[in-house]
């Protein structure tokens, strides 16, 4: 049940996602006189025309994931058929900058109004880059948090080591006094021969358990750091949620744009996917796993993409919403468009590398999950 639940959520997504990209470009395009031949209801080949509205034939298609727009004259290549009456190229320049920019508009503006609904009535925790600057947003009441001390690593051939000392576990008590900050682990073990160290493990660290380790000049090889062990929201306006919806937008497409720019920096230099890099198939993994913990967690997820849908189309690259407005402006600036036979040459050099981009990916999706 819970597979199924997952698969249709994933489907959902995807689908949302890319239909209310691909409606942004329908509605600029109809505002700007611009002729939309087909809206298609998932991807080619078509199953049916289900109807027809204002010169628009709305389709059902057999591949059941987002869809898409033709607008009239898109891809014409004479400029007799490029200019004809309610093509695209017959669009002012400023209204097929709208048209090309109105599909990644809506997904930035879907990825606000679900953060705005998740810090309110979700009371999410934004997304912070540093224990420093956590702490500096509970001081401020943004967030409640409670620090912790954890076990970060344990040294192989230490007394923690020989003892069985876990890694990642949250270290409470060392000899009965309460650890507070990593520093007052050496203090206290300055000078003893063993300690009790009393500590939290498990995933939730719901089960704690003592330990006596051994010491070695006063040290028993562990790695301490602090960590939020709780994290929490307090009540919040709407105005405060825009404003942390806002910040959060920021920070998530700066890590979108990172993190693209280091996908295509291992590839060129090692030709692998670096870790935290997934496709479709790492997509359907989380959404696996947001499905099971919970609504809240699933919405957060379809925030987090729709926004980088929104980013990776402005990026000025061929094929992509952004490469295309970089031929609107080239025509703006030479004061005449470029030639149509190289820019779509150009578009489907880009089409087919970003496609096998997408299959990189998908093949280390599959390998990690092996």
């Amino acid at each position: 049940m819970t597979f199924l639940l997952s698969a249709l959520a994933f489907v959902l997504l995807l689908s949302v996602l890319i239909l209310i990209h691909e409606w942004g470009h329908f509605a600029a395009a109809r505002r700007a006189g611009v002729v939309v031949e087909e809206f298609g209801f998932g991807l080619p080949p078509k199953v049916k025309v289900l109807f027809r509205k204002r010169g628009t034939e709305f389709t059902f298609n057999w591949i059941p994931f987002g869809g898409f727009v033709r607008l009239r004259g898109e891809n014409a290549l004479t400029e007799k058929e490029r200019v004809s009456k309610g093509s695209f190229g017959a669009a002012t320049i400023w209204q097929r900058v709208m048209i090309l920019s109105a599909g990644v508009f809506m997904n930035f503006i879907l990825a606000l109004v679900l953060l705005m609904f998740g810090f309110s009535v979700g009371k999410w925790v934004p997304t912070y880059s540093s224990l420093e600057e956590m702490q500096a947003a509970a001081e401020k009441g943004v967030i409640h948090v409670e620090l912790g001390v954890i076990i970060e690593d344990v040294v192989s051939g230490g007394t923690a080591a020989k003892t069985g000392v876990p890694e990642k576990s949250v270290l409470l008590r060392v000899d009965g006094i309460p650890i507070i900050d990593p520093a007052d682990v050496m203090h206290i073990q300055a000078g003893k021969k063993r300690v009790t160290y009393d500590l939290l493990i498990g995933e939730d660290f719901s089960e704690e358990v003592s330990m006596t380790v051994p010491l070695e000049d006063g040290k028993s090889g562990i790695l301490v750091a602090l960590f939020p062990r709780t994290l929490s929201s307090p009540d919040r306006t709407l105005w405060t949620a825009f404003t942390l919806a806002l910040r959060e937008v920021w920070v998530m497409t700066k890590q979108t744009v990172l993190g693209i720019s280091h996908l295509f920096h291992s590839l060129a230099v090692s030709g692998r996917v670096p870790e935290g890099i997934t496709g479709l198939v790492g997509i359907a993994q989380l959404t696996y796993a947001s499905v099971q913990q919970g609504f809240m967690v699933y919405l957060r997820l379809v925030a987090l993409l729709s926004l980088s849908l929104a980013v990776l189309n402005i990026l000025p690259f061929p094929a992509l919403d952004g490469g295309r407005l970089l031929f609107v402006f080239a025509e703006l600036i030479r004061r005449r468009p470029v030639n149509r036979r190289f820019e779509l040459t150009v578009n489907a050099i880009g089409f087919f590398f970003l496609l096998s981009v997408i299959f990189i990916i998908t093949f280390y999706d599959i390998v990690r999950l092996f």
